[in-house]
C-alpha cells in the first residue's frame, strides 16, 4: 500500500511542478459530511502523497448547495470542460464522502497538422461514415505488431513531456485481439525505443471528440471491490471514527478532442517475443477503429487511454 502512496506522490509531483510546461494538471480532493470526524493522520497522508485537502461540507443539511460546490472545484480544475459531474439528485442527506480527481491536459502536437490537409474522408465501421481526416507527411516512431496484426505509431506533443501512442489493427476483425493482448507489460515492451522504427511516414489521423460518463462502482464490483459499498462491511476506521461510513457512487467523466494542433484531454476519475520488424508501411492510415494512450514520459504513466470507434 506504501509503494501505492509514492508512486502517486511522485507522478503528482513531477507533473505538478512549478516551472513545468502547463500541457498536464491532476487535482485530487475530498469532499467529506462535516460530521464526520476525519481523523488527523489520515488528512495528512492525503495531503502528503496526494496533495488533497480534506473539505468539510454540509450534506445533511444542504446537499444541493454542496453539489454544486464541488460541481465548481471540478469546472475550475478541468478549465471548464467538465462543468456537471454530478448530476441533480446525485447527493442527498445521507452523503457521507465524495472523493473526486480530475485531470486536465492541453498538448500541441511537436508536429503540428496542416489544416489546409484535412479533409472529409470515408471512416470504416461496420459500414461507411465521412469524418475530417488530418494528413501529415513526416518522420515518427513506428513498430509493428506481427502476431496481432498491429501497426503502432507515436505522437510526441511540444514540449518532450507527453506522447500519444496509436495502436491500429491491419483489419477490423483484429481489434478483439488486440483488447485481449493490452496489458501495461506488454505496452511498455511494444514501444520500447528499440523495437521502434524512426520512419517517414503518411499520416491519416480523424479529428475526434470523445465524451464519456460511467457510473465506476459497478466496474469496482465486478472487479472484486464489494465490501466498501456495503454499510455492514465497510471499514474506513483509519478514516473516521464513524462505523457507518461506505461508498455509495463512483462517478467517472472524461472529455478527449484531437484536432490539428493537438489535444485536449479532460478526466475526472504472456510474454511476447519481439524483434525490430521489417514489415513497415510507409503510411499510417486510421481510417477504421483504433486505441490510443496518453503517456507521461518522466514517469512512464498512461494518464489517458480511449478507443475511436466512430469520431
Amino acid at each position: 500500500i506504501f509503494y501505492v502512496h509514492q508512486s502517486f506522490q511522485s507522478f503528482l509531483a513531477e507533473v505538478n511542478k512549478t516551472g513545468a510546461p502547463p500541457l498536464l494538471r491532476v487535482a485530487n480532493a475530498l469532499f467529506g459530511e462535516k460530521t464526520c470526524g476525519f481523523l488527523s493522520p489520515f488528512k495528512e497522508s492525503c495531503q502528503k502523497f496526494y496533495f488533497s485537502n480534506v473539505e468539510e461540507l454540509d450534506f445533511a443539511h444542504m446537499p444541493e448547495a454542496a453539489r454544486k460546490h464541488i460541481n465548481d472545484w471540478v469546472e475550475e480544475k478541468t478549465e471548464g470542460k467538465i462543468s456537471e459531474l454530478l448530476a441533480n439528485d446525485s447527493v442527498d442527506v445521507m452523503t457521507n464522502l465524495v472523493l473526486v480527481n480530475a485531470i486536465y491536459f492541453n498538448g500541441k502536437w511537436e508536429k503540428p497538422f496542416d489544416k489546409a490537409k484535412t479533409a472529409e474522408k470515408m471512416f470504416n465501421i461496420s459500414e461507411q461514415k465521412p469524418v475530417q481526416m488530418m494528413y501529415q507527411r513526416s518522420t515518427f516512431s513506428m513498430t509493428f505488431i506481427e502476431d496481432i496484426p498491429t501497426q503502432i505509431l507515436v505522437l510526441p506533443y511540444a514540449g518532450g513531456h507527453m506522447d500519444m501512442v496509436i495502436l491500429l489493427p491491419v483489419e477490423n476483425k483484429h481489434l478483439k485481439m488486440l483488447k485481449k493482448r493490452l496489458t501495461s507489460e506488454n505496452l511498455v515492451d511494444w514501444i520500447n525505443p528499440e523495437m521502434m522504427n524512426e520512419i517517414e511516414v503518411e499520416v491519416f489521423l480523424p479529428k475526434f471528440i470523445l465524451a464519456e460518463h460511467l457510473d465506476v462502482e459497478v466496474i469496482l464490483q465486478k472487479l472484486g471491490m464489494l465490501d466498501a459499498f456495503d454499510k455492514t462491511k465497510a471499514d474506513f476506521s483509519k478514516m473516521s471514527a464513524r462505523n457507518d461510513l461506505c461508498l455509495s457512487k463512483v462517478i467517472h467523466k472524461a472529455y478527449v478532442e484531437v484536432n490539428e494542433e493537438g489535444t485536449v484531454a479532460v478526466s475526472s476519475t504472456a510474454a511476447v517475443m519481439m524483434t525490430r520488424s521489417e514489415r513497415m508501411s510507409l503510411e499510417f492510415k486510421a481510417d477504421h477503429p483504433f486505441i490510443f494512450y496518453l503517456i507521461e514520459k518522466q514517469t512512464n504513466k498512461i494518464v489517458f487511454i480511449g478507443e475511436v470507434t466512430s469520431p
